[in-house]
């Protein structure tokens, strides 16, 4: 690990990975809500792996909201494997699917930033968890 990222503040670690839980939770939340509203197929026009896919989120993002709360590194480790299986599939509905894109979809926008959030932090705040 590169000797600056050992420095990081520790209120920078704890702001960190409390912006990313509380955020996953607000994911976990939608994802919650659309399975009570629509079951396991909540966007009939994407295609059931996907839907499958965004469904496990309400299990997943909010175990990786419980795993930085407690200050954990598989925390880290999860929500990074979250954003980035999550960002790939929202791009490939937005371009492959819905033949749209990033300028005309704002959730996509947000999830962009949220990705990049978690994982241009990640390698600042892991080290500073615990196992």
């Amino acid at each position: 690990m590169i000797g600056w990222m050992h420095h990081t503040p520790r209120r920078a670690v704890i702001s960190a990975c409390g912006t990313a839980a509380v955020l996953l939770i607000g994911g976990a939340s939608a994802h919650v809500t659309d399975l009570l509203r629509h079951g396991l197929r909540p966007h009939d026009w994407a295609p059931g792996w996907l839907n499958l896919y965004w469904s496990s989120l309400a299990l997943f993002d909010t175990l990786a909201a419980v795993l930085l709360i407690r200050g954990k590194r598989r925390g880290t480790d999860l929500a990074c494997a979250i954003m980035a299986t999550d960002l790939a599939a929202n791009w490939y509905a937005v371009y492959g699917i819905q033949h749209s894109n990033l300028a005309a979809q704002p959730g996509l926008q947000r999830l962009t930033a949220f990705a990049a959030l978690v994982l241009g932090t990640a390698p600042f705040t892991r080290r500073h968890l615990t196992n």
